[in-house]
């Protein structure tokens, strides 16, 4: 009997573990201002002993404040009308992971910036801003919210702890590229520098800035803004070159304004204005003629986010799904890999155009392989896919989990293809890693 040519979950996991195992595990569940014997081996530094103010002092002072700020029970708190001033880092930093814990009555006002310069009369007017704020809607969404890179990018699905309890924060920045996490979830990115972060920035007011946003190693400042607010748990960790790939170097597939760096393909001589548009930072789809948009540049091995969701207001579904490493001629449709995202099948594989791969045999009925299990959330919310594509291995996720895997699938290079194919569909915050090729022919072409 020969053997079974799937990758078992298992091996999938271990694959998939290898390309991108977080950098960090959650610090939250740890004594508050400890750093365990593993966490200083992988790099964690503490900023914050809960007991002195040791290597914090205030923005452009010598010292740290002497009023304003209070130290008890391991809370490091600034205090109503205290004028203390804000705070920063003796050290300065570049690429880093920042954790910490905070808690905000409603309404309490104050931020975590990072990438400060002291070249000017306040922090601001260098650095960007994770907003930390008391909100009585727990749920917002405002870019003045907690979690949002203040007055830029507002935070997404994000799950505050209600006024006065205890948040847990994280920051990671990396080349310029920026993500801010709220208890656990991912509410926030951004590329600074990119076309996009330079169209908010100049529609707002640190247009008016000239370092704002510029600085590539800076201070971390926690802000006094006249209002009671208490960190604890604060601790840093510089990434180092061998893992930056993880965190850096992401190209920003959808600039959120435009489909610059996409092309079309559709039947009937259709044309991209006709079927596909933008507004708000969501690309729209409205199915109709069948076709695709594809990247104008091509990629083989990479690892692909995308978030997409089924008309919000009908809740219908349907049918699309994401074509990569496309060859030969286009049209529909072209042979490729297709990570199916047909309602309630998201996470299948289809084989288009006879694509070299091997999937598992007890789930495949054709061209299709079946996913695991189903991981989708209920139609007109939104959906995130991960494909993990690299050498002759593919790994599909969807919402999280491990959905579907291929292996000896054709080592090429193709561009990435967002389907029109009968059903509004809505896409958003579209990015890829560019993973180093394995290989240099293109077998299977």
């Amino acid at each position: 009997m020969s053997q079974r040519p799937c990758l078992c979950l298992g091996a999938a996991l271990f694959f998939l573990g290898l390309l991108v195992l977080p950098i960090s595990t959650s610090l939250e569940a740890g004594e508050p201002n400890a750093i365990t014997a593993v966490e200083a081996e992988s790099g964690w530094v503490s900023l914050f002993d809960g007991e002195s103010p040791r290597g914090w002092r205030g923005y452009r002072k010598d010292a740290f404040p002497t009023q304003g700020w209070n130290i008890e029970d391991g809370w490091l708190q600034v205090m109503a009308s205290g004028g203390g001033g804000d705070i920063v880092t003796i050290d300065q930093y570049d690429d880093f992971e920042l954790e910490l814990e905070w808690k905000a009555p409603e309404g309490a006002n104050s931020g975590v910036m990072y990438l400060a310069n002291e070249n000017n009369g306040a922090s601001y007017f260098s650095a960007p801003e994770y907003q930390i704020f008391g909100d009585a809607d727990p749920t917002s969404t405002g870019n003045t919210s907690a979690g949002s890179l203040y007055a830029l990018f507002s935070p997404m699905n994000k799950k505050l702890n209600s006024a006065g309890e205890v948040n847990h924060t994280r920051i990671v920045h990396c080349a310029g590229n920026v993500e801010h996490w709220l208890n656990g979830v991912l509410v926030c990115r951004a590329n600074i520098g990119s076309v996009d972060w330079n169209q908010r920035v100049a529609a707002s007011k640190f247009a008016a800035w000239s370092d704002f946003g510029t600085v590539k190693k800076g201070h971390i400042v926690l802000q006094e803004h006249g209002h009671d607010v208490w960190f604890r748990s604060i601790r840093i960790r510089e990434i180092p070159t061998t893992e930056r790939w993880r965190f850096g170097h992401f190209e920003q597939l959808f600039n959120g304004h435009n489909m610059d760096g996409w092309s079309a393909y559709l039947n009937s001589d259709g044309k991209m204005d006709d079927v596909w548009s933008v507004a708000d930072g969501i690309i729209s789809c409205k199915g109709k003629p069948a076709g695709y948009i594809y990247t104008n540049h091509q990629y083989q091995d990479f690892i692909l986010e995308v978030d997409w969701r089924w008309d919000p207001v009908t809740k219908k579904g349907g049918n699309s799904g994401v074509l990569f490493r496309q060859v030969g001629e286009h049209k529909v449709w072209p042979k490729s890999i297709e990570a199916q995202l047909m309602a309630g099948s998201a996470g299948d594989f289809w084989c288009i155009g006879e694509f070299p791969m091997q999937t598992d045999p007890e789930r495949t009925r054709g061209r299709n392989t079946k996913h695991l299990m189903k991981n989708e959330r209920d139609n007109g919310e939104w959906n995130h896919y991960e494909i993990h594509c690299i050498g002759g291995n593919v790994v599909l996720m969807v919402n999280g989990k491990v959905l579907n895997t291929a292996t000896n699938c054709a080592e090429v290079p193709g561009p990435i293809c967002l389907q029109s194919e009968g059903a509004p569909i809505q896409f958003r915050r579209i990015r890829l890693f560019p993973m180093p090729s394995s290989s240099h022919g293109a077998t299977g072409q």
